[in-house]
């Protein structure tokens, strides 16, 4: 549908047996039109996107540039397909860019670290490998491809009608970006604000060092600017972006009270924390146990971005033994 002059959103479904879509924009301009973001490479995923365009009357070819906001599977996996279709250009922030060939191509070695890491926060031994292995499938809907256009904070992107500029905001993904058109109050902003769920943040190889800390603080960059439609990755399309924003950092303050209070004075493994505390709690709370097993890495792999953020501000200490990080609250 046509949420505003010029800005269309198509909902591109997860593949099958999955639930839920990604929200793919098309921002329309006299020097042709803007797509931000394309959804998963799958079959069902490339239907909607073309019948998508048809609903709404727009033309493949008059797309020239493909804007990602991170390189996720539900936000980029299409991207090469589009490009091969229409022949547009794929930008995205050069830090994105560099993890595609270890993530998506050459990913052998990303899978060591990965499992060694899954070590370190106590997973236990007899999960490791399912742990390490649980997101391999995701490569199937991705169709790699190296960006043309290399972004950073502060680069402008127009199309003759909308004139947007490129807001660096790490967290969720190291080289996740936003893009904002400030004459219009319009904020494309993929998955660093969802209005009715909280975006993952977690530590892992390809996350950079303190994930949780650069997510906060993107998300100060964006809260003052005025803006009259924030435009997300997942979910309705909403406004009122300072009031949400106050209610993801609450939930992130009510997390880090969670893991001190699972703590509680003794030692313990990050995967002995994640299996304390609840999750899921926009959907009324799921025990770790009830989690699939790619849910589960999610939850250790948020745990640890939170524990790291806690052990940066020195309210808790850690100890390393054979391999394992053991963590305890400070007095």
């Amino acid at each position: 549908m046509e949420i505003v002059a010029g800005v269309h959103q198509l909902k591109i479904p997860f593949p099958e047996g999955i639930s839920g879509d990604t929200n793919v924009y098309v921002v329309e301009g006299s020097e042709g039109s803007i797509l931000v973001d394309t959804g998963w490479d799958s079959p069902d995923g490339l239907m909607a996107f073309i019948r998508g365009l048809e609903w709404d009357r727009l033309k493949l070819s008059d797309i020239q540039q493909i804007v990602v906001t991170h390189i996720h599977p539900d936000h980029y996996g299409l991207a090469g397909k589009v490009k091969e279709l229409c022949g547009a250009k794929i930008a995205m922030h050069k830090l994105e860019g560099e993890l595609i060939n270890l993530r998506y191509v050459n990913f052998e070695e990303l899978l060591r670290k990965v499992e060694v890491e899954l070590a370190s926060y106590g997973v236990p031994i007899g999960e490791l490998s399912g742990f390490a292995k649980a997101s391999l499938w995701l490569r199937e809907f991705v169709s790699p491809e190296l960006p043309e256009v290399v972004l950073d904070e502060g680069d402008e992107i127009s199309n003759g009608a909308f004139n947007f500029e490129v807001l660096y905001t790490p967290g969720h993904s190291p080289g996740h970006i936003c893009l904002r058109e400030p004459t219009k109050g319009l904020l494309f902003c993929g998955d660093l604000v969802l209005h009715n769920s909280f975006p993952h943040v977690g530590l892992h190889p390809q996350s950079g060092d303190n994930p949780l800390g650069d997510y906060l603080d993107s998300l100060k960059k964006v809260q003052n600017r005025s803006t009259n439609f924030v435009f997300p990755g997942h979910g309705p399309v909403f406004n009122g972006l300072k009031l949400r924003i106050e209610d993801i950092v609450r939930h992130r303050e009510q997390r880090n009270m969670d893991i001190i209070n699972a703590l509680n004075g003794d030692l313990k493994t990050i995967y002995q924390v994640a299996t304390e505390i609840p999750w899921k709690v926009e959907a009324g709370g799921v025990a770790f146990e009830d989690l699939g097993i790619w849910d589960k890495r999610l939850a250790v792999r948020e745990t640890a971005a939170h524990i790291r953020l806690l052990a940066l501000q020195d309210r808790i200490g850690k100890i390393d033994k054979y391999g394992v990080s053991l963590f305890l609250v400070k007095d």
